[in-house]
């Protein structure tokens, strides 16, 4: 893998330790996703695949859930690793999900070949953002 800074370095061994627990009996690509929030907190989560594909959670999405659960709402930074050949980048869902915690976030994807950092709001130029009326 390139070098990282050390901070994206920490970051992506939490999401590969992650990939090592998803549950992926399907299609056995596994994936894992570490999140770090402002206040310096790392949430991590696996892909959870179910016989009904459209009840599969994403890495992304279960790191963001675990966040959401602890109280924190802010996200700095996020790592995704899998082992497969491509980088693979967080599908649509995950992207849109991420954004609404942290429009301004760092990303990095990785494998054990390489990796990629960009700004989330470059991976995901045009989110749909929603303003709830006041009550």
């Amino acid at each position: 893998m390139r070098a990282l800074p050390e901070e994206l370095e920490r970051l992506v061994e939490r999401a590969r330790a992650a990939r090592e627990q998803a549950y992926a009996p399907y299609s056995r690509f596994q994936v894992g996703a570490a999140i770090e929030t402002a206040s310096g907190h790392v949430f991590v989560g696996g892909n959870v695949e179910n016989a009904s594909y459209g009840a599969t959670l994403c890495a992304e999405r279960a790191a963001v859930a675990a966040m959401v659960a602890a109280g924190e709402r802010v996200i700095s930074r996020v790592a995704v690793y899998t082992e497969a050949p491509e980088l693979t980048m967080p599908c649509g869902i995950c992207r849109q999900v991420l954004v609404e915690f942290g429009g301004g976030a760092t990303v990095v994807v990785a494998s054990k070949d390489g990796a990629k950092v960009m700004p989330l709001s470059e991976l995901f130029p045009e989110p749909f953002l929603f303003e709830p009326p006041s009550s």
